[in-house]
């Protein structure tokens, strides 16, 4: 390969315009256009891989999901839900109902409303029961026992003022929830009668202590602090600092923070062992972090998370058109963190799918200091927007023995003391 041939093909797998060259005779870059070059069969052939990739897959640069008919199927929704179903479970509701707490409180509200309601209806309805039992075996509900005769006959009953079931139904809920509205009472005269009355008593304030805890539990769970925990829609790759990166934005929207914020990735795809054994969900912990922090987060405002793609990523070898094409996996993303309200721990998730990742793009800045409010305003408007910047279209991998090219140019280029060699 001649360094005339590479002026009607260029090496590099950067998507980028041709600039000319410097006519200077000092300039490093015009003296190695002009050397004769040798380059290892493996590596042209990689980057002659880059230049095809450069031109037939430009057009799929500002790839967005849509275009792709068939997706694959989540791990984890992008409301945070886990996908996942079970079935052929032994004992699936005696295990249930033996933490009957926590089974309410996961089950759906409307389910948990319904049990509420029914748990004081049946109650009062089965000690209504009982009590006109009470008054029917004693004979207070004869025509002669009743109350409009009893002054006259001296009848003493064992609750006042029963007529009919009517009467013990209301009479119930009047014990229960210790009412007393002083119509209806008990007497001394049946002992049965005063074991009820203490016994639906205590089973009331247990009831209630119960079912009000169940309600209370559910809607301070920390699960729905997760509603106000944002994801961007999308996550881009783009170069930064020279090497391709993977990027997602996280936000948070309430105005008391996530103390002690730790954001993870984890990649889920299809491998096969050296056995043969094949794992679809094989899943891969993805070194991420923010900025020059690590994963641990300072969460006042929006902070775009990366993940570099280097040799010790899983995303080392892919490029762009294995990204659209032929890739098939899905990255998790975990944010966990101490609600400062409640002091719970909560987890927010989502995940992007291979059909999610925008290659070429990068965020939009969203915060600005704002003069007239003397503070850092949030644009929540552009939390999902992207730029369109110029990417290598190739994989990191690629990337990495193009510019180990470079540098090998270079040096071969150079004399000792850094001194160009005489062409």
């Amino acid at each position: 390969m001649s360094g005339s041939s590479d002026e009607k093909k260029p090496l590099t797998c950067l998507n980028m315009s041709k600039t000319k060259i410097e006519e200077d005779p000092s300039s490093l870059d015009s003296v190695i256009s002009n050397l004769p070059l040798t380059i290892v069969p493996s590596i042209a052939k990689s980057l002659a891989s880059c230049a095809n990739q450069q031109e037939n897959n430009l057009r799929n640069r500002t790839f967005r999901p849509g275009i792709t008919k068939k997706y694959r199927k989540r791990a984890i929704l992008k409301n945070g839900e886990c996908n996942i179903v079970q079935s052929k479970l032994s004992q699936k509701r005696l295990r249930f109902l033996q933490d009957t707490f926590t089974t309410f409180v996961d089950t759906q509200w409307r389910w948990t409303l319904l049990t509420f309601g029914l748990s004081f209806i049946l109650s009062w309805l089965l000690f209504a029961v009982i009590w006109w039992l009470i008054a029917f075996t004693h004979g207070d509900l004869e025509e002669a026992h009743l109350p409009d005769v009893q002054a006259e006959n001296g009848w003493k009953p064992c609750v006042y003022n029963i007529y009919s079931f009517t009467s013990c139904f209301l009479f119930s809920i009047e014990t229960q929830h210790t009412i007393g509205y002083g119509v209806r009472t008990t007497t001394e005269q049946c002992p049965e009668a005063v074991f009820i009355m203490c016994f639906q008593s205590i089973y009331g304030v247990f009831m209630q202590a119960f079912m009000v805890g169940i309600v209370f539990a559910k809607m301070t769970r920390p699960k729905n602090r997760t509603q106000t925990l944002l994801f961007s829609r999308h996550a881009v790759i783009c170069q930064r600092d020279g090497e391709l990166t993977l990027m997602f934005r996280v936000g948070d929207m309430r105005k008391s923070h996530i103390i002690g914020a730790n954001v993870r990735a984890q990649l889920i795809k299809t491998k096969t062992t050296k056995e043969g054994e094949i794992m679809s969900q094989y899943t891969t912990e993805l070194s991420v972090g923010t900025d020059g922090c690590a994963s641990d987060l300072f969460f006042i405002w929006p902070m775009i998370v990366c993940h570099k793609i280097n040799q010790e990523s899983p995303l080392y070898n892919i490029s762009a058109s294995d990204l659209i094409q032929q890739e098939r996996f899905e990255i998790v993303v975990i944010l966990e963190g101490t609600v400062e309200s409640t002091g719970q721990t909560t987890q927010a998730r989502s995940s992007y799918l291979a059909q999610e990742i925008l290659w070429g793009h990068r965020f939009e800045p969203v915060v600005t200091y704002n003069k007239e409010k003397q503070g850092y305003e949030i644009d929540y408007s552009k939390f999902d927007s992207t730029l369109q910047v110029d990417t290598p279209l190739c994989s990191a991998r690629e990337l990495a023995e193009y510019h180990k090219l470079q540098e090998d140019l270079r040096a071969s280029a150079t004399g000792p003391g850094g001194k160009l060699k005489n062409i």
